[in-house]
């Protein structure tokens, strides 16, 4: 892996401070109350400079979860298992692992976050948009064809709702241990129903 020359790092440093800062004032004032001008003056720097770095509004928060955009394709791309099953495994992990990608996660700073972009309605349709470029790369890691699109978004659907069902369930006051025991039993399923609906991408095919 080649390492990132001194000028690439200095660009994500400032892609980081920017969304970070623009993350902790929405949290604050919320995501409507705080303009893009309010934004590069807190972080110093120019409103042109920081629509260079972020198209749009929205993308300032979208950029804290943009590497996980096409975690499912390299998943399927470096494994040695079928597809189904590697997502399988990699999903379970990060439920063991308390990953909030997972839902699966009850630190404050990430349970406003997640209240921040679900409730947030120009939030919620741009991850809709991110969620169909996850798809899409998934697609193209399993072949591109229409029955690997068809997969994809099954794959995309499933991971979804389950995430979502661990973060709502945490939001409403459940303990995290407690979800915890209905996480890994409903991932299981909900991947064992994956598989059986999609053979030619699952363990044993």
């Amino acid at each position: 892996m080649t390492t990132p020359g001194l000028r690439e790092r200095k660009k994500q440093r400032t892609y980081e401070l920017v969304s970070e800062t623009a993350i902790r004032m929405f949290l604050e004032r919320g995501f409507d109350a705080v303009s893009v001008a309010e934004v590069a003056a807190a972080a110093e720097i120019s409103k042109p400079t920081l629509f260079r770095y972020f198209p749009a509004k929205e993308d300032l928060v979208l950029h804290r979860i943009a590497d996980h955009e096409d975690e499912a394709a390299r998943i399927v791309s470096g494994a040695t298992e079928p597809p189904v099953e590697a997502l399988r495994a990699h999903f379970l992990d990060g439920l063991r692992r308390r990953d909030p990608v997972t839902g699966l996660c009850d630190h404050p700073a990430v349970l406003a976050f997640h209240s921040l972009l679900y409730g947030t309605p120009a939030l919620a349709a741009r991850l809709h948009q991110y969620q169909e470029r996850s798809e899409a790369v998934l697609a193209d890691a399993l072949g591109g064809d229409l029955g690997a699109r068809l997969a994809a978004g099954q794959i995309t659907a499933v991971q979804r709702v389950l995430a979502l069902d661990n973060w709502r369930r945490i939001a409403d006051g459940e303990p995290i241990d407690v979800v915890a025991q209905d996480a890994l039993p409903a991932a299981e399923a909900a991947f064992a129903r994956l598989a059986a609906a999609l053979p030619e991408f699952a363990a044993g095919q």
